[in-house]
């Protein structure tokens, strides 16, 4: 990151659907220097809007955990009251649907019926065929998700600290979705719109969460939400399991909880890192962790 580069404000935003795994401390610790560099306030986002998924066991995990690795935050909640209360995104539930309301009226939503399972019969890469845009089925049907049609040729402009890349809308993410079958906002437009009502403008981000940045600047220029596009991103390798794939919250061993009961030390997580990352040296702390990152 170039030393003139200065934010004004960052975040981690865990989803509070599992414990917290190796990969989530990576992300963290980097966005940790990113913002020590640059002098950027962190926010703690949990993203809890899919309450049927959320449990308070993993809430409460991820303060216990960032507390006992010592990753700091600066904004949002210190607690579990103060989340409850205050920064869950329930409280933001108005401007989510104010926003569903002004797609429906561009004209550039379509409703559809298709599952999980359906796009992925028809793509083992999970690639939506476009099975419904042209049905005009009625967007208050019941169980009918909402799509954004997205424009294949249209190239994004994407600050990131490497410089500025041009890229369009990738395969898995064309016509994503923005509302879900239940109702739901879904994740794209949810965390556009809290990135610009928090005012981040450094976002650290796994290597996998590419094609979410890129549609959500699809979204953001459809929504005219011009600020948006002057969010930096930074997106780093992740650490995958032994088979290859990354880390995911099903993967008991590699969280810190079930590390913890275990009786392993912060010292221990950080050399876990370092070891899942080949690194030749071992940190003890997430200050010397990033300093010996070749990314």
């Amino acid at each position: 990151m170039a030393p003139e580069n200065q934010f004004n404000r960052t975040r981690i935003a865990p989803t509070p659907s599992g414990y917290l795994h190796l990969g989530n401390i990576l992300s963290f610790a980097i966005t940790a220097k990113f913002a020590a560099q640059s002098g950027a306030d962190i926010l703690l986002r949990i993203d809890d809007f899919d309450r049927e998924r959320t449990n308070k066991l993993y809430v409460q995990d991820i303060f216990d955990t960032l507390n006992f690795l010592e990753i700091p935050w600066h904004s949002g909640p210190k607690n579990m009251r103060e989340y409850e209360q205050v920064f869950s995104q329930a409280q933001r539930t108005e401007m989510y649907s104010k926003v569903l309301e002004q797609l429906k009226e561009s004209g550039e939503i379509f409703a559809c019926t298709c599952s999980r399972t359906d796009v992925s019969r028809l793509s083992p890469e999970s690639i939506y065929a476009g099975t419904c845009r042209d049905k005009h089925l009625p967007l208050n049907q019941t169980g009918v998700s909402w799509r954004i049609k997205t424009d294949h040729q249209k190239q994004m402009s994407i600050r990131t600290t490497n410089g500025t890349i041009s890229a369009g809308v990738p395969l898995n993410m064309h016509d994503f979705i923005v509302k879900r079958r239940d109702g739901l906002p879904a994740y794209q437009l949810i965390s556009v719109l809290d990135d610009i009502y928090f005012g981040v403008d450094l976002i650290i981000r796994g290597d996998d969460l590419w094609p979410s940045t890129v549609a959500q600047h699809y979204l953001a220029a459809h929504l005219h939400k011009t600020d948006f596009n002057k969010i930096t991103f930074n997106h780093h390798p992740l650490i995958n399991d032994h088979s290859g794939k990354k880390l995911s919250k099903s993967e008991g061993a590699t969280s810190v909880h079930y590390l913890r009961q275990e009786h392993k030390t912060q010292q221990d997580i950080y050399h876990l890192i370092a070891r899942s990352l080949n690194l030749k040296e071992m940190p003890d702390s997430w200050q010397e962790l990033t300093t010996m990152l070749p990314f």
